[in-house]
C-alpha cells in the first residue's frame, strides 16, 4: 500500500489538497472549446454564402487566437488557485514528513 504523504495531489502535512479546477478556468477552457467549434463550422458558413474567403481567413484567425488565449487563461486560474490553496494551507513551503 502507498504511504498516505506519497499519493498524488496529497500533503503530509495538511491532508487532501483540491485538485479541481476553478469555475472561473473551468469557463475559460468551455470558451476556448466554443471558439474552437466555431473555428470547425467556417467551411460550412463559406459554403452557405454567410462568409466570404477573406472575411473567414480574419475570422479563423481571431478564432484561433482567441482559443489560445483563453486556453493560457484557464490555466493560469487554475494554477493561481492551486498556488493561493497550498499557501493558505501552509503547505507553500514544501514541507517533509516529519517536520
Amino acid at each position: 500500500m502507498t504511504p498516505p504523504d506519497a499519493r498524488p495531489g496529497t500533503r503530509a502535512c495538511h491532508g487532501r489538497v483540491n485538485d479541481a479546477p476553478p469555475k472561473s478556468s473551468k469557463i475559460a477552457a468551455g470558451l476556448a472549446a466554443l471558439a474552437c467549434a466555431a473555428c470547425c463550422a467556417l467551411p460550412f458558413l463559406i459554403a452557405a454564402g454567410v462568409l466570404t474567403g477573406a472575411g473567414a481567413a480574419i475570422a479563423e484567425q481571431g478564432l484561433l487566437a482567441a482559443a489560445a488565449l483563453l486556453l493560457a487563461a484557464a490555466g493560469a486560474l487554475w494554477w493561481l488557485r492551486r498556488r493561493r490553496a497550498a499557501r493558505a494551507s501552509g503547505c507553500g513551503c514544501g514541507c517533509a514528513p516529519g517536520t
